[in-house]
């Protein structure tokens, strides 16, 4: 996906967007925001959810909210190849919070993007995931993201929104911070 100041172009459904429109979206957001969080704090606390049901050799089909999507794992790791992998779309969704969150920091500091473009790798060593070595983590052992962005502020402003971005970026956080989780198996007859 390409992201410019006066448009977005995409190859989704997504509507193209001005970068007025987006200033404010952001804008009107983010005083929302402001106006719930400051008459209480309890308004800053959502949750999110999502379900699945196993379909295929090892694929899922995944609600979350209104929207509908296919988790898949390549053919040799059992997979029919339909979808991207859990891990991918965990580096999806990293890509995509980093972009909104980009966006979000650039219109509070003042700052002009004019494309911005985010990749991310991440290594995998499946001895972890197929129990072959117990020493080996199964999730990934290190994730690369770059950033390519281009405006007309100083090569310091940017530094100082990715150093900004990372310090609020919640995907950001989930892969850099230990989340708990509590698991809890219903077997039904």
């Amino acid at each position: 996906m390409t992201v410019t100041a006066d448009t977005i172009t995409n190859t989704d459904t997504t509507a193209p967007i001005s970068a007025e429109d987006r200033a404010e979206r952001l804008a009107s957001a983010g005083q929302a925001w402001n106006e719930r969080i400051a008459s209480s704090a309890k308004n800053a606390q959502l949750t999110f959810s999502a379900r699945g049901s196993a379909q295929g050799s090892v694929s899922s089909v995944i609600t979350a909210g209104k929207h509908t999507f296919t988790v898949d794992e390549p053919t040799p790791l059992a997979g029919d190849d339909v979808a991207p992998s859990p891990v991918e779309y965990a580096l999806g969704a990293l890509i995509s919070c980093q972009i909104v969150v980009y966006r979000l920091y650039a219109h509070n500091l003042g700052l002009t993007i004019e494309s911005l473009d985010v990749t991310a790798e991440g290594d995998l060593d499946v001895q972890g995931l197929f129990g072959a070595d117990e020493t080996v983590r199964p999730g990934f052992a290190a994730v690369r993201v770059n950033v390519d962005i281009t405006g007309p502020d100083s090569d310091e402003a940017y530094q100082e929104l990715q150093t900004t971005v990372d310090a609020h970026c919640p995907v950001f956080d989930i892969f850099t911070n230990p989340t708990p989780i509590d698991v809890t198996v219903t077997k039904t007859n």
